[in-house]
């Protein structure tokens, strides 16, 4: 008797789950979630044994030496033609050591523990680093 209890039991659960994943014209599971876009469009990657930052398609990111005052950007012009600050969103908001910087004309723009983020026109694959062989050496990779 034991035994065909446990027959029973163990059939009906596979029935369960059998009429639970079967495929219908009315499916009682929900769609997946929507993935979010990052909060900050920025990861951490490790090239030869460094660690680094790169914008979500792999372009390597820079700092500039002379962005020191923590809450503005001073490569416009001329000098963000060839290094492209990391645009953020009107709405976004700081997270962690990402912190939200208000360009000169209005724009809003990432930074890492308060320097504005880069990426460089002389890269033209992700995880080029041709920035840092700037003739001033004022650019530099920015490293987590």
């Amino acid at each position: 008797m034991f035994r065909f209890l446990v027959i029973a039991a163990a059939m009906l659960v596979s029935a369960q789950t059998t009429l639970a994943h079967a495929h219908g014209s009315e499916s009682s599971e929900a769609p997946p979630p929507k993935q979010d876009a990052p909060a900050v469009p920025v990861r951490a990657i490790i090239v030869k044994n460094r660690p680094m930052l790169v914008d979500l398609k792999g372009m390597t990111l820079y700092y500039f030496e002379r962005d020191d005052s923590g809450n503005k950007s001073t490569c416009d012009g001329k000098c963000a033609e060839s290094w492209i600050p990391v645009a953020a969103s009107p709405n976004a908001q700081a997270s962690g050591d990402f912190t939200v910087i208000t360009r000169s004309d209005g724009s809003k723009m990432w930074a890492f523990r308060y320097r504005p983020l880069y990426s460089s026109h002389a890269d033209t694959a992700p995880g080029d680093a041709n920035g840092i062989y700037d003739p001033s050496n004022l650019w530099h990779v920015v490293r987590p």
